[in-house]
């Protein structure tokens, strides 16, 4: 009896994430990504295939997409040096380039193409001033959990360098 209870019990289980699951596969991707993502892993991968952690091996950042079709995302390197004076503005240059190098933040609108596989995102304002007014397409693979995407136009390296972003659902 206890074997039964257990095996009913399990299926229940099992019944209940496969329907959200559907559920939430039934829903177009611009609303399935609604709500807060940290972030995994920030890979350049050069035209020789070598990656390169920008951020560490332990970024530190988020991702929020509203039902508004707003986004906003900030990345850190995992580790960055203090400013000895406390003021961001009396920074050496090492800590300013520290300070540059080490972060990543724009926020605008988003839009999602599930036939291409991508989302755009429309920069309205960016710690890297170039891409402000941009609109970056990126391909994607989302399996509910994870969003991963590749950033064709890196804030290092332009076009010679592609970055693969992955965050997870908090």
């Amino acid at each position: 009896m206890k074997t039964i209870m257990t095996t009913l019990m399990l299926f229940c289980a099992v019944a209940i994430v496969s329907a959200q699951t559907k559920t939430n596969s039934n829903k177009p991707l611009k609303e399935q990504l609604i709500g807060t993502w940290a972030l995994v892993s920030v890979d350049n991968i050069y035209p020789d295939s070598s990656r390169v952690h920008p951020y560490g091996e332990n970024p530190k950042g988020m991702l929020i997409f509203d039902e508004r079709l707003n986004y906003a995302i900030q990345i850190y390197k995992d580790v960055r040096p203090k400013i000895v004076s406390g003021d961001k503005n009396i920074c050496t240059p090492e800590e300013s380039k520290a300070l540059i190098q080490g972060s990543n933040a724009h926020f605008g609108k988003y839009k999602v193409d599930e036939a291409k596989h991508t989302i755009t995102f429309k920069i309205e304002h960016a710690s890297f001033p170039n891409w402000e007014g941009a609109e970056q397409e990126r391909t994607y693979i989302y399996t509910g959990n994870e969003l991963k995407y590749v950033v064709t136009h890196t804030t290092q390296g332009g076009k010679a360098v592609v970055a693969e972003v992955v965050w997870r659902r908090l």
